[in-house]
């Protein structure tokens, strides 16, 4: 009978290991598999997203303004190099005649 008795506990020990690797190999194929099917998810969702809305077009100023526009950057270029004003004044009036 301690034979037998051997026999049926190695038999479960074996069992009870095939059965633990078993699981866990389950368990580390559906995590594998969640973690695919999450990237495919990001992946269609990035794809479904509109896409942002484009600026506005700078309304477009008759040909009498934009001369004006231009002289007065000519003046603006000729204060800077003259030295009356400073890179940062002559952006910041740049930026104020463009409109943006």
């Amino acid at each position: 009978m301690p034979g037998l008795l051997r026999g049926v506990a190695r038999t479960a020990v074996v069992a009870g290991t095939a059965t633990a690797v078993s699981n866990r190999v389950s368990r580390r194929q559906a995590g594998r598999w969640a973690q695919q099917d999450y990237e495919q998810q990001q992946a269609y969702a990035q794809q479904q997203e509109p896409a942002p809305p484009a600026p506005p077009a700078p309304q477009s100023a008759a040909p009498d303004e934009m001369t004006q526009r231009i002289d007065q950057l000519k003046q603006l270029a000729d204060l800077k190099a003259q030295g009356v004003l400073t890179e940062e004044e002559f952006e910041s009036q740049k930026r104020r005649l463009l409109g943006s």
